[in-house]
């Protein structure tokens, strides 16, 4: 490709709602322009990416054995009806009708189309197992849409579905999927982790994210340095603590901590460390009748050390609260405890409550809580003592660096990642929901053991990004730069030896079979290297009058804080050495 052929709209300065890096670079670099909330055009610049995460994906899909097929964007509402998400999944699902007044939506995942050409078309056992996979534009009416390609509300997928006649045959597919993912993500030449994931109410253990490591990512991923062990946080388990607890050594009193409603404030106050405060957190359940009205509403009280958070997906598997919970009203509170937040504890309750105490909690000794009072705390608590010994004892927080790790190997460390892939085991939950079966090897019918597999395509390169930059522009990973080497001329325009030798040299790359593009805008060097910086191709060719008078020709990658002098006759071995490396 030749620059002047091409499409270049590079920008000085990035739009004003561009909040993180990606959007920034891309928007600067001509890669996207917004048409409107969280819908972009992909400009050729950017589209060259796209394909090539594309190819790699498919490349890598095709070779696990999946099928490529394209399901519809706009997917009648009978389907998801027959899931019930038509009703449930709420304002994300864009829903529409057409003339004829007939409900439809436009696709965010099509599991259940898929499920629907599997109870079609997989009649028996001996057609499985069968894994189905498309790369597919979908669409999630996001409230609020930010960060460019990161959280658009149109967006690319790749998502593909694995159809087995049971667990075992299942769990083989889920690792088959796991392994092409591996391998997809190591051709991407990105930084990543395959971590634990938490499988939701679906329950099992099959669920794991690829998230691409960058500080600006939103999620946090807990890891051991000693082993291979990877959760997000959400997963994390902290284990309890090791060795008995502690015997009491304080009274109980009853300690005035005037206008000190946190725990951070109250151990400021009495000079003690924030792990002896304990925090109360006051949630509710509610009992439903058949028309949807609230019959009876049970209120609960989670303990956990001052200096710990609340894991909402832990506290959501506690028995009790797995049906769902939310947090108590300012009149349920007053009702239980006869004071405002910020003062709340276990001890002179004026209501019983059901209470769950976190591992940490269990094992503390002379402890700090809210008095029920206000303005006051109890110091010196004790479990056995003040308080009955805890009957629910669970994992309610999330784990923090230095936490023992999971598999009793080394300490937990945290990095933040951006999710750019997921894959899961299904089960029956979508087969037996739409009736889906197959003739089992004793002629009974069941249902299909399913997984989905996903790959956020448009997401990558924003995350590619976060994780590859510099205050010059983006710095693409060999494998999806949308060029892989840029000739950069120096006064092509009035240089007879310029033009040619940088002519010669494009031919013999495209004949080398390099992604490579020449630069014959006749730009001064200054903004055509900007240019070639902001965008992020890999490697660059400078072919000036002075170097090739003696032989010479320039090389620079685009880490490299300066370039290196080479032979004519040399360069494209030179560079062919580094794109096979």
């Amino acid at each position: 490709m030749k620059a002047s052929q091409f499409l270049i709209s590079t920008l000085k300065e990035a739009p004003a709602d561009a909040e993180v890096v990606s959007h920034q670079l891309m928007t600067r670099a001509g890669m996207i322009k917004k048409l409107g909330a969280g819908i972009y055009s992909c400009m050729p610049m950017g589209l060259r990416v796209i394909r090539k995460v594309e190819a790699i994906v498919r490349e890598e899909m095709n070779r696990a054995g999946s099928v490529e097929l394209t399901m519809p964007v706009i997917q009648p509402a009978e389907l998801w009806q027959e899931t019930g998400r038509f009703e449930k999944m709420g304002p994300e699902l864009l829903r529409i009708q057409d003339r004829h007044e007939r409900n439809f939506v436009v696709q965010p995942t099509s599991e259940e189309v898929v499920t629907d050409i599997a109870r079609q078309d997989f009649r028996s056992y001996k057609q499985l197992p069968k894994n189905l996979y498309q790369i597919q534009t979908k669409f999630r009416d996001e409230r609020r849409p930010r960060f460019g390609l990161m959280r658009g509300r149109e967006f690319i997928m790749k998502d593909a579905y694995s159809f087995d006649r049971d667990e075992a045959a299942a769990k083989v597919s889920y690792q088959g999927m796991a392994a092409a993912y591996r391998r997809i993500f190591d051709r991407f030449g990105l930084r990543y982790r395959a971590v634990a994931a938490d499988s939701g109410a679906i329950g099992g253990d099959l669920s794991e994210e690829f998230q691409v490591i960058a500080a600006t990512g939103e999620d946090a991923i807990v890891y051991s340095p000693a082993s291979e062990y990877a959760a997000n946080m959400e997963k994390a388990e902290a284990l309890a603590p090791a060795g008995p607890r502690p015997g009491a050594a304080n009274a109980m009193a009853k300690t005035p901590t005037p206008g000190k409603s946190t725990c951070a404030d109250v151990a400021t106050l009495l000079g003690v460390p924030l792990a002896t405060t304990v925090k109360s957190l006051v949630l509710a359940t509610d009992e439903l009748n058949e028309a949807g009205e609230v019959v009876q509403s049970q209120v609960w009280l989670l303990l956990l050390r001052g200096d710990h958070d609340m894991n909402e997906v832990k506290v959501s598997k506690v028995p009790g609260l797995d049906v769902g919970f939310r947090f108590a009203t300012a009149a349920e509170i007053d009702e239980h405890f006869g004071c405002k937040p910020g003062y709340l504890g276990p001890i002179g309750l004026k209501k019983p409550l059901k209470l769950v105490v976190d591992r940490e909690v269990a094992v503390l000794a002379d402890w700090i809580c809210g008095a029920n009072e206000a303005d006051f705390h109890m110091t010196g608590v004790n479990w056995g003592r003040d308080l009955p010994e805890p009957e629910l004892v669970a994992d309610l927080r999330n784990v923090v660096e230095g936490d023992a790790s999971p598999d009793g190997q080394g300490l937990l460390a945290i990095e933040r990642g951006i999710e750019v892939g997921h894959v899961f085991y299904l089960g029956t939950k979508y087969s037996e929901a739409m009736n889906a079966t197959f003739l089992g090897e004793d002629g009974k019918p069941a249902f299909f053991q399913m997984g989905c597999y996903g790959i956020g395509i448009t997401r990558l390169p924003a995350a590619a990004i976060e994780q590859n930059h510099d205050e010059r522009g983006i710095i693409w990973p060999d494998a999806i730069a949308p060029f892989t080497v840029v000739v950069c001329p120096i006064g092509m325009d009035r240089s007879p030896e310029v033009k040619a030798a940088a002519e010669q040299l494009y031919a013999e790359l495209l004949a080398a079979g390099v992604d490579v593009i020449l630069d014959d805008r006749g730009e001064r060097p200054g903004a055509m290297f900007a240019d070639w910086e902001l965008i992020g191709v890999p490697h660059r060719v400078t072919i000036g009058d002075r170097g090739l008078k003696a032989g010479q020709l320039e090389y620079q990658h685009r880490r490299d804080a300066a370039a290196t002098q080479v032979a004519v006759g040399e360069v494209v071995a030179l560079l062919k050495g580094k794109l096979a490396a």
